[in-house]
């Protein structure tokens, strides 16, 4: 598709590379353009569907961290990805810097991605997040010591990450699965689950509902201290009816 792309020059580059080489590092460098570019019109495009305060394109071109932070990280892992040293890491210092959010330039993110509000955001270095995935403020995807290797998640698509939720070392997150806010999560999780607590317990098998009903998500502390006072009550009942001795 891209190789179809006009050469400027009929003859070797200066590099003594041959005419074939130098079409192939074109098009290789005009499609990971167009991928760049692709990806960031999917991340500006994605806030409209997700967020209802989102007005107009000058308000979110101006006014969202979360675009900001992954428009920087998107130029800085290419850097990254072609080894550049230095720079990469130094645009995440700045991204840090400006809007709060620290992604380290060797994760990998998918298209679609929006990082609502976002202060206070954590993405480790081997992190993978798929496509069209939700994360709130103040959630970390992190590992769990000094291990080398992958050790951070890795998240499917279509996942929301609730606001202050912590997902920590090389863990598998399946697609369409949603985590409640200020849960914890250290094992793998399928897909189309439901997870909350500390630590992180599924509580749902269908993960498909409206990623911003966090309010209707169920409060498994809240059930057991129910059904644990209602057996306390029936066992008070029981007694009160024991037989005078």
């Amino acid at each position: 598709m891209f190789g179809s792309i006009p050469l400027r020059h009929n003859h070797a580059s200066s590099r003594g590379r041959p005419l074939e080489a130098s079409t192939t590092a074109l098009s290789d460098t005009s499609f990971e353009s167009l991928t760049l570019w692709g990806n960031l019109k999917r991340d500006f495009q994605i806030i409209f569907r997700r967020d209802p305060a989102a007005r107009n394109w000058l308000e979110v071109l101006c006014c969202y961290p979360g675009f900001h932070a992954l428009a920087l990280h998107r130029f800085s892992h290419w850097l990254w990805s072609h080894q550049v040293p230095f720079f990469p890491r130094f645009l995440s210092h700045l991204g840090r810097f400006f809007t709060g959010i620290e992604i380290h330039p060797g994760a990998t993110i998918g298209q679609g991605v929006f990082i609502d509000h976002g202060m206070g955001v954590v993405i480790g270095e081997t992190a993978i997040i798929g496509d069209n995935c939700l994360i709130y403020q103040n959630v970390t995807l992190g590992g769990t010591g000094k291990e080398t290797g992958k050790r951070h998640p890795t998240l499917g698509n279509n996942v929301v990450v609730g606001a202050g939720a912590k997902v920590l070392g090389n863990l598998n997150i399946g697609d369409h699965v949603r985590i409640g806010a200020g849960s914890i999560v250290l094992r793998d999780v399928p897909s189309d689950c439901t997870v909350v607590g500390v630590p992180g317990r599924i509580i749902s098998g269908s993960g498909r509902g409206c990623p911003l009903e966090h309010g209707k998500l169920p409060d498994i502390e809240a059930q057991v201290m129910r059904s644990l006072l209602d057996r306390i009550e029936q066992l008070e009942q029981k007694i009160q009816n024991l037989p005078s001795p």
